[in-house]
C-alpha cells in the first residue's frame, strides 16, 4: 500500500473515524487518525487503488448487514439468517486478509528495510491478539 492516500477525515463516518487506529499521510491536508497509545515509526502510506479497493469491499459488506437486519426484522427464517451472517464474516475475513497482507509487504517490510522493525511487530502482534479469537 503505497503510494498518495486522499481519503480525508470528512469521508469516515464518526464510528469509522473511531475505529481507524493509524495515521495517513497525504499530500494535501493531513488528518490524524490516531487513538492509540504508541505512534507508528512509519507513515501508513496506501495507494488509492488499495484504498478504494478495500472501502469499496466494506461498502458491500454493510449494504449485507443491512439486508441481514431487514431479514431480521421480517421475521425471515433463522437458518436463512445464520446463513447470511456467516457470509458477512467470511467476506470481513477476506478485507482483513487483505489489509495484513499489504501491511506485511508494506509497513512491515518499510519498517525492516529503516531498522526500526520493533515498534511495527509489537503494534502488529498487539492488534492480532485482539483480531485473532
Amino acid at each position: 500500500m503505497n503510494g498518495s492516500n486522499r481519503l480525508g477525515k470528512e469521508s469516515l463516518s464518526t464510528s469509522q473515524q473511531a475505529e481507524h487506529s493509524h495515521h495517513h499521510y497525504t499530500d494535501h491536508e493531513h488528518t490524524d487518525h490516531s487513538h492509540g497509545t504508541e505512534e507508528s515509526v512509519h507513515p501508513h502510506v496506501h495507494s488509492e487503488e488499495s484504498l478504494r479497493r478495500i472501502v469499496n469491499r466494506l461498502s458491500r459488506i454493510e449494504g449485507h448487514v443491512r439486508g441481514i437486519k431487514a431479514m431480521v426484522q421480517q421475521s425471515t427464517p433463522c437458518p436463512d439468517v445464520l446463513l447470511q451472517i456467516a457470509a458477512v464474516r467470511g467476506a470481513l475475513d477476506r478485507v482483513a486478509r487483505i489489509i495484513l497482507d499489504e501491511h506485511l509487504t508494506e509497513c512491515i517490510g518499510r519498517a525492516a528495510q529503516e531498522g526500526n522493525i520493533d515498534v511495527e511487530i509489537k503494534q502488529l502482534k498487539a492488534a492480532l491478539d485482539r483480531f485473532l479469537p
